[in-house]
């Protein structure tokens, strides 16, 4: 839609452009020819000068329009590139981001199964010392039960 945009408005700022180029080489070949024949060819009259000044500037306004549309076309071009290039790179982008997020979840669930294995080894270890206070308790109890026998 906006290259469209971009067409049509250049289609209307050239036709503008032309018509006044025209008129003005019109205007500028009736003033220098006048209304006398040349000197150096006696069939061409005011006329057919004037006739050769219209080709003349249709034809240049038009080689003028040709290359402002090429050079549209090919700003339109480039901006499509640039645009594809730019969803590629942001395509990579977020691959980048996906993939060290992945990494990041990776890394952190092996921290969490670490310290859960660090934990679960103190938990052990605590209680084999409570085991162990526990038994020797239970022990020095059971002397003094045998004492008192």
């Amino acid at each position: 839609m906006n290259n469209n945009l971009i067409k049509t408005f250049y289609k209307e700022h050239t036709m503008k452009t032309t018509a006044t180029v025209s008129a003005l080489m019109l205007a500028v070949a009736m003033m220098a020819t006048g209304c006398k024949k040349a000197d150096n060819d006696p069939s061409t009259g005011p006329a057919q000068e004037a006739g050769a000044a219209i080709d003349a500037t249709a034809a240049a306004a038009a080689q003028n329009t040709k290359e402002a549309a090429q050079n549209v076309e090919n700003a339109t071009e480039n901006a499509a590139a640039r645009v594809d290039a730019a969803a590629d790179r942001a395509g990579e982008n977020i691959e980048q981001a996906a993939d060290k997020a992945g990494q990041n979840m990776r890394e952190a669930g092996a921290e969490v199964k670490q310290e859960s294995k660090e934990a679960a080894a103190e938990v052990r270890a605590a209680s084999d010392k409570v085991g162990d206070k526990t038994g020797a308790a239970l022990e020095r109890a059971g002397e003094k039960l045998q004492e008192k026998r």
